[in-house]
Parts: C-alpha cells; structure tokens; sequence
C-alpha cells in the first residue's frame, strides 16, 4: 500500500501525490505553521520566519530563515548563552509590525559537576530584529539583575543553505550548484553560494563588539556584568552585498528610516476606530500587515500575496487585495495596475501559459526558476487576472477620477479585453475557459486551483477547457467597467458594443450556469459544456459584479447561508453535502477569508445586508481565537460550535494579503460605503452595524483632495451618520 502525503502546489494548490507521481512544486504538511505559530518580518523582497525565541531552526520541514528574492539565505539561527538555550518570557510584534522583540532570561545554570552556579531569570536577554533594504538587523542586550557580577558568553550559531524557496516547499532537486569557502574576518562572515544559473548568492553577517571568537559557523562574545550592568551587540546579516558601513552604525539609522517608510504609507489610509476594542485590535493588525506585505515597486505600491509561501507578486491576489482596500487607500489599486500593465504579456509562450493582453499569475527570481524547473518566473497560468484588471480599473476611476492613470493604462485594458474576447473565449461561446498549454502548468486556473477543486456531483474530476462561475462574473464585470472607462476617456463609441457583450454574458450564463434543482449557480462548465451540479462558494462570486439575474439572487442568497454552506465562521468553499466535502481540504470545504469578503460584498449590492453582517461575524469571531487576531490564509470548514474557536489549518500562511484585507472589505459594505467623485460626494446607503459594533468613526475618509471624518451610530433599528468634520468641498449623503 503507498502513502500518499497531502501537499500543496505553489499556485495555492494541492499537488497530486500517488504510486510513482512527483509531488512538484508541493507543500509537504509534515508541519503545521499552526502549531510553530512563528513570528514574520518582511520588507520589500525581504522576509524572515523565526520561533518565539527569535531563533531560525534549521531541520527537515522546518520554513524558518530569512529568504531574499525566493532563496533562503539564512537557515539557521540560535541563541544559546553558556551553552543553553534562554527560557522565552514575551515574544512581541509591534503594532506596525516594525520590529520583532524577544525578552528571555536566563534558565539555572550548573557547572560540569552539576552544582548550580546561575539561578534562573537573574540575566535579561532582549532581542531586537527588523528587515529593511536586503538586511536583516538586530540588536542583543543583555542585563545583569543579580547582586552580584556575572560573567557568561553568549553564542550565535548559525548557517546558509542557499535554499531555493521550492526546495524549502518540498522540491527534490537532483542537482545542485556549490556552496563555497565561508570567508571569516575579524568581525565579519561571509557565506556563499554559486547557482547552476551561474549567479553567485552572498551572506554576509557583521558583528558589533568584534566577537572574542569567530568562525564559520558560531560567533561567542563574552561578558562581565556588574549589578545592573548591560552590554549590547549588534548583528547585521545583509544579503548579495548589500550593507558596507559598520553594524552599530547601520542600526538606529535603518531603524529610523524602516518606521519613518511605514509611518508615511499608513498615513494614507482612512484610520478605522469602533466600539469594540478587540475588534479594534483586529483592525490594526489587518492594516499593519497589508502595509508590510506592500512592496515598493518601479510603479508603485504592489501587496505581495503573503508569507512565508507567496511572498511575491501574484496577480490574482494582488488585484483582490487592491478591490477590498480601494475605498481606505486607492493608492495601492494605482501601484497594481501600473505594475501589472508593465508585465502585461505581449506575445504567445507556451511553457508560461502566456497570451497576447493576458495578466501576470506569479514571479518568481529564485534559481529554479531562472532555470525553468519550475514554470513560475514570470507565469501567466491564473484565467481570472486579466477580468479582474479590468475590473479593479474601472472600480479605481469611479473611486478617484484619475483620469491620467487611466489613459495610460487604456491600450492595456483594450490588450486585456482583446484577450477575453479571443484566447480566453477558446470555443466562442461568450465564456471564459482555461487550460495549461504543457504538462509543467498549473491544472485548475481559477482561484480554486488545486487539482480536485472542480468536479461533479458524483465526485469525477473535470477535464477542460473549464468555464468558472466565478470567471463569468469577473468577465462581465470587466465589460461593464470597460464601457465606463471609455466614455470618461472621451470613447464613447466603444461602449455600445461593450455593453451588449455584457448584456449576451447574462443572458447566456443564466441559462448555463443556474440549476433549478440546486437552486444556485452551478461552480463549472466542463470541456463539453456539462455543468458541475455542486453547491459551492463559487456561485457568492456572480452576485459581486451584478451577473445574477435579481430574481435568481434570493435563491442564491439562501443556499449560501444555509448550514452545509456557512459554517458559522463562514461560507466554505464546498457544501458539506456533496461528495468530496473535506473540512481540512484547502479547497473543497474549507473557509477562505477573501472568498467570505467577496461573497459579503456581493450580497450586500443586492441588499442582503443582513446576511452580509452575518457572514462578518463569523470572521471576526474567528479571529479573536487567532493569535494577534490575524486571519490566516484559510482555516477549516467544521460546524462552529459554543465556546470554541475554529480549527486552523496546519500550513495555512499569515499574514495573507487578501485574508488581511477581508474585515476592511466587509465594514465597507455593511456600511453601504459609495464614492461619487462627478458630485464630490460620499455616500452611506442604507448602512448596517453588524451584532458587535454599536459604533464606527472614519478618519479622514478622502476624496479627490477633500476629507471627512464621519461617526456611524446604533440607533434602536437604524444607524445614524454624524459627520464630525469635513476638509474640502465634499458632502457626505445617507440613504436609509
């Protein structure tokens, strides 16, 4: 009998593991990311995964290190004062994820005889680490409490595998380049690598007193404390050459300039305050970590997907993430669409599922890459990327009137829409299929796409072309927004044929796509039009864009929010009727923050306002059972029970940047959050709190230069909307 291993594909998809089949591109779950609960750091291609003591462990599954450009240049890192590990009293992010500190003491140190020579907790150890410019710094102190002088050493250990990310993730290389001689200096070490894309790869740590002992692998400092006495040491580990001036120099600049650089882009976005402090906390987390997720790109502010797997740039995830902040900073939509559009694909490459107009899925800068053992170093293998571009511009214009970004992104939107109309509609039916053009491609396209995410009611896997539920809703929600771009750009003749190709989408997908039986919208068409008769979470996705026929939305409406679809926490991905149900699957019955928050908005622009909150509460529950209160990735899709928190998915990543971006989203909606830019007017139709919120203050809520600060009350039935104060000529209206 062979054991199969459950594994995910780099996409954000299962791999498909049997007798003889290679686990590609995988995730083995030999290890729960749940159960390390580590602590991460990023900055710009910079990220770091350590325990709560701080430390990297480097062993078998184990995803700590710090990765620069998708190689992990840093596997190993340990503390140990006297040869023992310190005991861990608080392991703390800052609220603006700015710094890592570790406080530890000392456990009772004995000598070779075994007599105790330390008693426990009378040195104090605090660690201080943050990632700015390809660095990674920190600062050790330590203190002496005892009554008396201490002598001691302390000793960093540490290592670099020159790990590609894939290899980390479960890819068994057959070969591999040279790790050369460490170069040891007085202060400094340097460790390298030569790829087998011929690219040498640099760590370099640098330490600040000289250690008393320095070799390849360990750097021991001793000292001599008197009572109350500290000593600190600084550590910089920079990356491909980066960092030349001294370590103890380099720190409180770099530290000055990491906070002043989150500080000014935070800045932008409208502060969120409510009558629920835990919710508070969730609020601020979520908005932390979108803005250290963000990444300073030649065009702009561009979210990485999310740590430690996906931090690079992934169109999908990106453009969502883009959507469910645009009302609070529309300055990161600007970065993705300018981005994406500089990356837009132009010619036909069959190995990187490119097409002419069609919009990234994924980069990778790893050497795996460069060497094309795995697809992703510019891939553009994801069927709803290019829709949703089109869609996050048009939402974009209507939230900013930016009509300069908009004329220089129009010969990509035409690009894009050019791609939907041809390569992306294979058969010329008016749907929108997928499906990879070499065996090395991805096998499931849509935001579901592990290998068994789309199937039918008997369990039979389907074969493609695929048309996705979700797809159509993007496609027509693209034709629309397209029509509205030209008009505001002065094109007013495209948007007659725009328009009717939105409208033949709705007609045509009602009759494909909506089953009498199911009383929703089926998930898929298959390669021979056959429908997925499965209720799923894909049919909340047609009610986003305003695809669903209106008389069709209560029926949908009703079978999402019915038991075998929300669990409590949330919708789930698959009914727990159908035949492939798995609450521990990543997708076919698990429960995905960003899917929630897409579904919640969908619900509420066809007035379900209430379900909306419904579905809101959910996730907030949840994440009050979730350390820092941070929504992961995905969590599992088990019925919530009284007194229990959800079941947490073992290799689920956090921060995500959708599943960060979901309860912003959801407030916006609930609270019926419109922009007018033509009339300078923001608008609250017919707002609803959700059961823990009585009230909500917006700070600096902008629009086109002007701003206002806007307080929403629980009023017996109703919410009431006080404006506090307003900058600018703008007017701030409320629907009831």
């Amino acid at each position: 009998m062979t054991r199969t291993i459950s594994a995910e594909f780099v996409g954000h998809a299962p791999a498909v593991a049997g007798p003889g089949a290679p686990l590609q591109f995988c995730i083995p779950a030999a290890a729960s990311l749940q159960e390390r609960r580590p602590r991460t750091l990023k900055h710009d291609d910079t990220f770091g995964v350590f325990d709560h003591n701080g430390d990297a462990l480097s062993g078998p599954g184990s995803p700590e290190g710090v990765y620069y450009r998708d190689t992990r240049h840093l596997s190993h890192l340990y503390l140990t004062m006297s040869g023992q590990r310190p005991m861990l009293l608080s392991s703390t992010l800052r609220d603006d994820n700015a710094t890592l500190t570790c406080d530890l003491t000392n456990p009772d140190l004995f000598d070779d005889e075994g007599r105790l020579v330390l008693e426990h907790d009378l040195l104090h150890l605090r660690r201080s680490r943050f990632l700015w410019n390809g660095a990674c710094h920190e600062r050790l102190s330590i203190r002496n409490f005892d009554d008396q002088r201490r002598r001691g050493r302390v000793d960093l250990a540490f290592a670099a595998d020159f790990a590609d990310l894939f290899e980390v993730r479960g890819t068994v290389r057959t070969r591999r380049g040279a790790l050369l001689k460490p170069e040891v200096a007085d202060n400094r070490v340097t460790l390298a690598y030569v790829g087998l894309d011929r690219r040498r790869r640099e760590t370099v740590l640098r330490f600040d007193p000289v250690p008393d002992e320095l070799t390849a692998e360990i750097a021991s400092i001793d000292f001599d404390l008197a009572p109350r006495e500290s000593k600190t040491i600084v550590v910089e580990i920079a990356f491909d050459g980066v960092g030349k001036e001294p370590a103890g120099r380099t720190f409180l600049r770099a530290l000055r300039d990491a906070r002043r650089a989150l500080r000014n882009s935070t800045s932008r976005a409208t502060a969120i305050v409510t009558s629920n402090d835990i919710f508070n906390e969730s609020v601020r987390r979520s908005v932390s970590d979108l803005y250290m997720l963000v990444t300073d790109t030649p065009e702009g502010p561009y979210p990485y997907a999310g740590i430690p797997w996906f931090s690079a740039v992934f169109g999908r995830d990106a453009l969502i993430t883009a959507l469910e902040m645009l009302w609070l900073d529309p300055a990161i939509a600007r970065g993705v669409l300018l981005h994406l559009a500089a990356n837009q694909a132009t010619e036909f490459d069959p190995e990187s599922d490119a097409e002419p107009g069609k919009i990234l899925h994924e980069v990778r800068y790893g050497e795996m890459a460069e060497l094309r053992e795995v697809p992703f170093r510019r891939y553009y293998g994801s069927v709803d990327s290019t829709p949703l571009f089109v869609m996050l511009a048009g939402a974009y214009l209507e939230r900013t009137g930016d009509i300069v970004t908009l004329r220089r992104l129009w010969p990509h939107i035409e690009a894009a829409l050019r791609w939907i109309g041809t390569h992306g509609d294979r058969d010329g039916d008016g749907f929108v299929e997928y499906g990879r053009h070499t065996e090395e491609g991805l096998i499931n396209q849509g935001w579901k796409d592990s290998h068994d995410s789309v199937f039918h009611r008997n369990g039979a896997l389907a074969k493609g072309p695929i048309a996705l539920c979700e797809v159509q809703a993007y496609v027509y929600g693209a034709w629309r927004a397209a029509a509205a771009i030209a008009c505001a750009l002065g094109r007013p003749e495209h948007a007659p044929e725009l328009d009717r190709r939105a409208e033949a989408l709705c007609t045509a997908f009602d009759a494909a796509f909506f089953d009498d039986g199911l009383g929703t919208y089926v998930p898929a068409l298959d390669g021979r039009k056959r429908p997925c008769r499965v209720r799923s979470s894909n049919a909340g996705h047609a009610l986003l864009t305003g695809l669903a026929l209106p008389d069709r939305a209560r029926r949908v409406v009703g079978t999402l929010m019915r038991p075998e679809l929300f669990c409590g926490w949330g919708v789930r991905t698959v009914a727990s009727s159908e035949t492939r149900f798995n609450p521990m699957s990543y997708h076919n019955g698990s429960v995905w923050p960003h899917d929630n928050a897409l579904i919640a908005a969908g619900l509420a622009r066809y007035g379900f306002k209430r379900e909306a909150a419904a579905i809101f509460e959910g996730l907030f529950a949840a994440s009050t059972y979730i350390d820092m209160r941070r929504l992961p990735e995905l969590f599992c899709g088990f019925a919530r029970q009284r007194t229990r928190g959800p079941t947490f998915y073992p290799v689920a990543c956090m921060p995500q940047a959708w599943a960060a971006a979901a309860p912003l989203s959801m407030l916006r909606d609930c609270l019926g959050l419109g922009f007018d830019q033509a009339r300078l007017q923001i608008s609250f139709d017919e707002p609803v709190l959700p059961d823990f919120l009585d009230e909500v203050m917006l700070k600096n809520l902008s629009l086109d230069g002007g701003s206002a600060d806007v307080a929403l009350r629980r009023s017996r039935s109703k919410v009431v909307v006080d404006v506090l104060d307003r900058r600018g000529p703008l007017h701030v209206l409320t629907r009831n």
